[in-house]
């Protein structure tokens, strides 16, 4: 009797280790042979991709030892797997990026078949090439701007190029493929010898504008700087309005000298658009100039919002209508300090890139499309 009574525990133990083993399998049909881990910068969007994907995040275990150096260890098997890193160039920038190494050599060390570093935000990016520090020493400062001008030649030759640097560190580690997302200079691709998907926050924006600014057919799209023109013509292409440019001269790092508007804002939105914002020195002058010049709302629409230094203070103190950034940087914290920070989600077109990615598709439909 006690053995025919054990019987049907036993099958309903039976049954219940099927179901179990079964929605694994499901889940591991989904996205077979895949692992995505998540570095310090950014958990939140790391979350919102693997959640996105239908999968976990990898158990990976990051602590420094007492004289700081960086230790990680991963916590789950690897061997043969496609591996996705995620981690953002924020926050502590150079820690982050070691961090960043470490898991890398950590995973293609341990057999992963390949290992793609996903950086929404590119260490670095700003220094693209070579050129003067800005800073003017202070023994020229009562100097002739001619005579300083004559002598930038020797800042720029001893200037390093470190986005070519981290590039060269990142494909040591064992990357075999990078995903960011709008890197401040297209030619920073050049510098791998790996593939680089470089996607665009544009879709994101066109779509955020529409559903956010009733009047945006009365909109000008404007680059705070000249080297922004090539961004806001393709706005302003798809939106069908015109666009207009603030050319600017730095008198050194994060300070603007002067700046001039080319184009009519007058009684028109006008809303700036650029890749990155640090100090905001450079949008908030510009708020201050299309406000000048006739505009009767100013929108600030960037990719990755660093807000460092009095950039809060800046732009609580701006003549801004909304300051709209995406969550390639974590934004939680500044969006308690500035009611007009907005933020934009991105991690869908992450998640379909590691997706398409992982399943050998082609990743161009996110140029010009957002995924849902």
């Amino acid at each position: 009797m006690p053995l025919l009574s054990s019987e049907p525990i036993r099958a309903r133990c039976l049954v219940k280790s099927n179901l179990v083993s079964t929605r694994a399998n499901v889940a591991n049909n989904r996205m077979p042979n895949i692992k995505v881990f998540s570095g310090t910068s950014h958990p939140d969007l790391a979350q919102r991709i693997v959640d996105r994907l239908g999968i976990d995040v990898g158990k990976v275990v990051t602590k420094k030892f007492s004289n700081l150096e960086t230790c990680v260890e991963i916590g789950e098997s690897v061997r043969g797997e496609d591996v996705y890193i995620i981690q953002s160039g924020s926050g502590e920038v150079n820690d982050n990026l070691m961090e960043l190494l470490i898991m890398i050599n950590a995973c293609k060390i341990a057999s992963a078949s390949r290992v793609t570093a996903v950086i929404p935000c590119f260490p670095y990016a700003r220094q693209d090439k070579k050129d003067k520090n800005g800073d003017i020493p202070e023994k020229d400062n009562n100097r002739s701007r001619a005579t300083v001008k004559c002598n930038e030649w020797k800042f720029r030759s001893r200037a390093p190029i470190s986005a070519k640097l981290v590039a060269n560190m990142l494909s040591v580690a064992g990357a075999d493929h990078i995903i960011t997302m709008d890197l401040h200079a297209s030619q920073i691709q050049g510098f791998f010898d790996i593939p680089v998907d470089n996607l665009f926050a544009e879709p994101a924006v066109l779509k955020w504008i529409k559903e956010n600014i009733p009047e945006w057919r009365n909109s000008i799209i404007v680059s705070p700087d000249a080297g922004g023109a090539k961004r806001v013509t393709s706005i302003a292409d798809r939106l069908n309005v015109e666009f207009a440019l603030i050319h600017k001269e730095r008198k050194k790092a994060n300070e603007v000298a002067s700046m001039v508007l080319v184009g009519d804002v007058k009684e028109r939105i006008a809303i700036l658009v650029d890749d990155m914002a640090d100090t905001c020195g450079t949008i908030c002058h510009a708020a201050e100039k299309l406000t000048e010049a006739g505009a009767t709302k100013v929108y600030a629409i960037l990719t990755h919002g660093i807000f460092s230094g009095p950039a809060i203070s800046r732009i609580n103190n701006a003549c801004f209508e909304a300051v709209v950034v995406t969550n390639t940087i974590p934004q939680d914290g500044h969006m308690k300090e500035c009611p007009k920070i907005r933020c934009i989600d991105v991690s869908m077109m992450f998640a379909e890139a590691v997706r398409r990615t992982h399943n050998g598709e082609s990743v161009s439909y996110l140029f010009s499309n957002v995924p849902y």
